[in-house]
């Protein structure tokens, strides 16, 4: 099965006078998550289990040089966040154009930012 693809929530921008909804999604721990790329984003994870903490991985990709430097395992505690990027295309875009992320448990909901320029 293809990785579930995210939906991004765009911010306002610098001069918004209102916020936006962040649109959250479970993790697919079966298939993992997956969002474009585009170089402006921060991902939310949260973690909605009220008792044990739960972990994320973000996979990077290989820069020009061959270099990696995943995410792995980071762990969210109970009912807590984490944010995570932005993430540049350089080292985390993959071939196919998006950036690769999957959590241990569908307890993690994840929300993309998209950032304005």
């Amino acid at each position: 099965m293809p990785k579930t693809t995210l939906t991004k929530t765009v911010a306002p921008g610098r001069y918004a006078s209102t916020g936006v909804a962040l649109t959250m999604a479970a993790a697919d721990v079966a298939n993992k998550n997956q969002f474009l790329a585009k170089g402006s984003d921060l991902v939310v994870a949260h973690n909605t289990h009220a008792t044990l903490a739960k972990t994320v991985t973000i996979n990077s990709a290989n820069d020009p040089f061959g270099r990696k430097g995943d995410i792995v395992a980071h762990s969210i505690p109970a009912l807590g966040y984490a944010a995570f990027g932005p993430f540049l295309p350089l080292g985390w875009q993959n071939p196919d154009g998006y950036v690769y992320l999957e959590a241990e448990a569908a307890d993690v909901k994840f929300g993309v930012v998209e950032l304005p320029a």
